[in-house]
């Protein structure tokens, strides 16, 4: 998959076709990502004792093939940190030379 969690992307096919924004959820299995305040839907959420219903909006999975990233991020791993503590050696036996 060419995207990436954080990564910030453009989408260019569908409905919401030049919308830019950032991978909330990467999908794989399905090939799909969420992006923030792409393909938003809405859910009507019940009230409940005390609690007032209201209209949520939420981003809905769309097509990894439909968008192109526009900005990667860069993650850093353990590996690329620089090494800042060396290794001590063990101290000989006693009696030994």
């Amino acid at each position: 998959m060419h995207v990436k969690k954080g990564d910030k992307i453009k989408v260019i096919a569908g409905k919401d076709k030049g919308k830019s924004g950032v991978v909330l959820h990467a999908l794989p299995r399905e090939n799909k990502v969420v992006i923030e305040g792409v393909a938003l839907y809405k859910r009507h959420l019940k009230g409940s004792a005390g609690k007032v219903g209201s209209i949520a909006e939420r981003p809905r999975a769309i097509d990894a093939s439909n968008v192109a990233r526009v900005e990667a991020v860069k993650i850093q791993s353990a590996l690329d940190a620089p090494v800042t503590k060396a290794k001590k050696t063990a101290k000989p036996a006693a009696g030994t030379k």
